[in-house]
């Protein structure tokens, strides 16, 4: 089993000065979901190297037992540290491909040619794809095979705008996630702020905030091992 993980590279706030990137939580727990479940995982992003890690993320009131034992795990860190070129990595090569978020995805990923691209063919080629948090909204560009938007139709989650305004974001973020899967069709539900809620729509998992990522990594791993077992 093998595991793509995709990060941002995206670490300026707008332009509020303020730094951004990928939210720790989001990486750490879907990670030991992944390796505490046999897999290798591999850790890519558009630039590659060590993406930009959204320093309130890793402020003591947002750590957790995951973003502890990740900071403590020197074969962790390396990946992190040396992340692959996004452009360099191939959806043939794994069996699923996970998205974190934070703000920094609804910059540069929602945009990236390269990541539509691997949205499109990981679906396409029937395997599994998770996204949390603000990086459903990273689908915003991807189609089906008849131009229609990849999210139409499908039940999906993200981050909410009760969320984005509770952060005090809302007028500085590129697009509310809430707003966007909306106008694009989904069918987009949600719970209360903070709240973990996971959506699993055929081969597509969504979560709605960082306590979402660790139950839609263990909904991937569900829905991975459903497809597998229906190829045997």
């Amino acid at each position: 089993m093998k595991i793509l993980i995709v990060l941002t590279s995206h670490g300026e706030l707008g332009d509020t000065g303020r730094e951004t990137g990928f939210w720790l939580e989001e990486l750490a727990a879907p990670y030991y979901r992944f390796k505490d479940a046999g897999a290798e995982v591999v850790l890519a992003s558009p630039k590659g190297g060590r993406p930009p890690l959204d320093p309130k993320s890793n402020e003591p009131g947002f750590q957790t037992d995951e973003t502890r034992r990740f900071e403590a795990d020197p074969e962790a860190m390396a990946a992190l540290a040396h992340t692959a070129r996004l452009d360099s990595v191939s959806a043939d090569d794994f069996d699923t491909v996970f998205y974190p978020g934070g703000h920094g995805p609804l910059w540069d990923l929602a945009e990236d040619p390269v990541s539509v691209r691997l949205i499109e063919t990981t679906l396409r080629a029937g395997k599994p794809l998770a996204l949390v948090c603000h990086a459903p909204g990273v689908m915003r560009h991807a189609t089906n095979p008849d131009g229609t938007p990849l999210v139409r139709g499908r039940k999906v989650t993200g981050f909410t705008n009760g969320e984005e305004a509770a952060v005090g974001l809302t007028d500085i973020v590129p697009f509310l996630v809430e707003d966007e899967l909306k106008r694009l069709g989904a069918d987009y539900s949600k719970t209360g702020n903070w709240q973990p809620y996971v959506l699993t729509d055929g081969l597509l998992v969504t979560g709605q905030s960082p306590a979402s990522s660790g139950p839609a990594a263990d909904a991937l791993l569900t829905l991975l091992a459903e497809v597998n077992e229906s190829r045997a």
